[in-house]
This record gives C-alpha cells, sequence and structure tokens, in this order.
C-alpha cells in the first residue's frame, strides 16, 4: 500500500552538505495532501529515532540547516542538509502518518566525519 524508499546517503565532511530524496508510492499518494504529510525521522546509534523535518516545521537541533524544497516532484520528497555537524551522523528515515497507520522506509545511513 505504500512504499518509501530513501537514498542520498554517504560519508560527507564537517561542514558539507547532503540532499536525501524519499521515493513515495502506494496508494495513499493519490489522496490530496499525503506527499506533504511525508516528514524525516534520524536515529543515531544508542539513541531513540528522532524527529527532524517536515513541511514547514523543523527540530531545533537542525534549525535553518535542514530544509523540504517546495519544489519536490510529484513522487519524491527530499531533504537538503547544509553545514553538517558530526552530530548530524544518523540513519535517516522518511515517515507518514496516516489514519493512524505509521509507514517507515529502511532508511539511508549518514556519516559526518572529517
Amino acid at each position: 500500500q505504500v512504499q518509501l524508499v530513501e537514498t542520498g546517503g554517504g560519508l560527507v565532511q564537517p561542514g558539507g552538505s547532503l540532499r536525501l530524496s524519499c521515493a513515495a508510492s502506494g496508494s495513499l499518494f493519490s489522496t490530496r495532501g499525503a506527499f506533504q504529510a511525508v516528514d524525516w525521522y534520524r536515529q543515531a546509534p544508542g539513541k531513540q529515532r528522532e524527529f527532524v523535518a517536515r513541511r514547514y516545521e523543523y527540530a531545533p537541533s537542525v534549525g535553518d540547516r535542514f530544509t523540504i524544497p517546495k519544489d519536490n516532484s510529484k513522487s519524491t520528497v527530499y531533504l537538503r542538509m547544509n553545514t553538517l555537524k558530526v552530530e548530524d551522523a544518523a540513519r535517516y528515515y522518511c515517515h507518514i502518518g496516516w489514519d493512524g497507520v505509521r509507514y517507515w522506509g529502511k532508511g539511508t545511513e549518514v556519516t559526518v566525519a572529517s
């Protein structure tokens, strides 16, 4: 019914940038507003999964360094990450909660190291 596939992770130096992509598919996304409801979470080793960003809302830890561009494609939601810090290293997950059900992708790994 819902498939979320994240790509774009990798190794980047502190201060660098990455753009993550979430390819969203399934019958849910024929519903008006579904793409806008997709958001991003992350989980670092030994830590709980935490909210990162959704359209017009960002975690304080990422502030204005991360953005979800308005010009997302029809089936892909992006997360643009600038000025990356070591503490941003984590597995990043695409997510949507709809009608009381939460759907997750498998994630993409982001490593920030010099």
